[in-house]
């Protein structure tokens, strides 16, 4: 199976980390919102929502919690956006969850995103460090 978020998970992709254990691992999205766009994955690859084991809901999502909190504090974001698609909107067919930092008239409206990219891999390291610096 050719699935990038594995690829990440095992290590043999690039990407900008901001947590891993053996539930999850989550990393900056390379088409953000905003900086600080992060995506959790549940490490095994598994499509959607449904295909993840009833035992492994809890888990992962306590991870999503941890990354969400992480992301407003590294990113002094006054909130978050948290979302996942199930098949249709989903780019890469394994589950996972965006955590995008939020401010007031930061102007995303609905479900229409201006989606962006980072000016530089520097860039997109110094942001993932914010992130990964925030998790208690």
């Amino acid at each position: 199976m050719d699935c990038v978020f594995c690829a990440i998970a095992a290590g043999g992709a690039e990407a900008h980390r901001v947590f891993e254990d053996e539930a999850a691992v989550a990393f900056l999205d390379a088409r953000p919102l905003f900086p600080g766009h992060v995506l959790v994955v549940p490490k095994r690859h598994v499509e959607t929502l449904t295909d993840l084991p009833v035992g492994e809901v809890g888990p992962f999502f306590t991870r999503v919690q941890r990354v969400a909190e992480a992301v407003e504090r590294g990113m002094g974001a006054a909130g978050s956006f948290v979302a996942a698609n199930n098949r249709i909107s989903q780019s890469v067919p394994h589950f996972h969850v965006h955590v995008v930092p939020r401010n007031r008239k930061d102007g995303l409206r609905g479900f229409f995103w201006p989606r962006t990219r980072y000016a530089s891999q520097e860039e997109a390291a110094r942001v993932a460090a914010r992130v990964r610096e925030a998790f208690v």
